[in-house]
């Protein structure tokens, strides 16, 4: 007889997996290769995720780990900038690559569709970002040339070839105009002829685990992953809905009971990406508002009692940092002084020479 998992569990052991119900010593690369990669579209979230995860991180050590190679950031899930290990490239990019080939077909505005070869677009790419790195206009610029009457067509560029968006862009404190060099010129390898796509799938349920199909299509995006599952040894469970659910064998079922303790995330926190069927870490209305926003731009958020419950802000002045906490929900005093003392610490992190001013309910 399957087990049923309720959905307290489900929400407990994602925090487990996602390292999120206590904080743990694991070094920073493994971290980032055990969560499957993290969020990058903007350069700090990143350091956040590790903040709220690790014990004693500091933003210099994920710093030194991209300006040496360890950690890259890239084009990866959804079309999207995510942070994930080098080693970690050469699974993920090269399973991804086809789906991020047919992105590249639909994603032209319909004022630059003009008759486009992609594959020599994606040749006449490669060759400009293989001996430097180059910014976004300058490989928009370069396309132009070649391809007479489309304009932005950087976004296919970065879907077509494996880039690597280039220090000192997400360095701690630095920025800088994003620049991107071809992956293999950065590594130093091509990317493997195939896809070791069930490993993929393995690494997801070790992340974000017990799931569905549906839910590893939702993180990936790729399709006909029913028959690259078959061949794997998974165990199985159902939701209270009685969907059937996937996992390790030796993946550990944490039980509902549990405490979780209050969390920060920073935006686009990928256990809030992670599933089809995201009730196992926030409510029907609690989605509702924190998808509410404009652009797709999701904001940094806090749990309280392992689920979504609101979001906060930082803005900085010259001497004073003020970190915003806005609850979607009635939130008792004991809940919100969890919130309070993660928001205390963070700007620690974020600010260190400022001012703290935290603004709550």
């Amino acid at each position: 007889m399957t087990t049923t998992l309720s959905n307290r569990t489900l929400n407990r052991t994602l925090l487990a997996r996602q390292l999120l119900l206590e904080r743990t010593s694991m070094p920073i690369v493994q971290a980032v290769e055990h969560l499957g990669g993290l969020q990058a579209q903007a350069p700090i979230p990143p350091y956040l995720a590790l903040w709220t995860r690790l014990e004693a991180f500091q933003v210099d050590a994920l710093s030194r780990l991209i300006i040496d190679r360890s950690l890259v950031r890239m084009t990866l899930w959804r079309g999207t900038l995510h942070l994930i290990s080098a080693d970690d490239v050469f699974l993920m990019r090269t399973a991804l690559q086809p789906e991020l080939n047919k992105w590249a077909r639909t994603v032209m505005p319909p004022a630059t569709r003009v008759d486009i070869d992609l594959d020599a677009l994606a040749r006449i790419t490669r060759e400009y970002v293989d001996t430097e790195p180059r910014t976004v206009a300058e490989v928009s610029a370069h396309l132009e040339q070649h391809f007479p009457g489309a304009t932005g067509l950087s976004t296919q560029a970065q879907m077509l070839v494996p880039m690597v968006q280039v220090p000192p862009r997400g360095i701690w404190g630095v920025g800088g105009v994003p620049q991107n060099v071809a992956m293999a010129t950065w590594l130093g390898r091509e990317l493997p002829a195939e896809a070791a796509v069930p490993e993929l799938i393995t690494r997801y349920l070790r992340a974000f685990g017990p799931s569905t199909l549906a839910d590893v299509q939702a993180w990936s995006r790729l399709t006909g992953l029913k028959t690259h599952a078959a061949g794997l040894d998974l165990v199985r469970y159902r939701n209270e809905d009685g969907k059937e659910l996937l996992d390790v064998p030796d993946g550990v079922i944490v039980s509902e009971d549990v405490p979780a303790p209050a969390r920060l995330l920073p935006a686009f926190d990928n256990v809030l990406l992670g599933h089809a069927d995201r009730t196992r870490i926030m409510s029907e209305d609690a989605r509702s508002r924190w998808g509410s926003v404009r652009n797709g731009v999701f904001p940094p958020t806090f749990l309280v009692d392992g689920f979504l419950h609101g979001t906060w802000n930082v803005v900085e002045t010259k001497d004073v940092a003020t970190l915003t906490i806005e609850p979607y929900f009635k939130t008792t005093k004991k809940e919100l002084a969890g919130v309070v003392r993660e928001a205390q610490a963070v700007l620690k992190v974020i600010a260190p020479k400022k001012e703290h001013v935290i603004a709550a309910p």
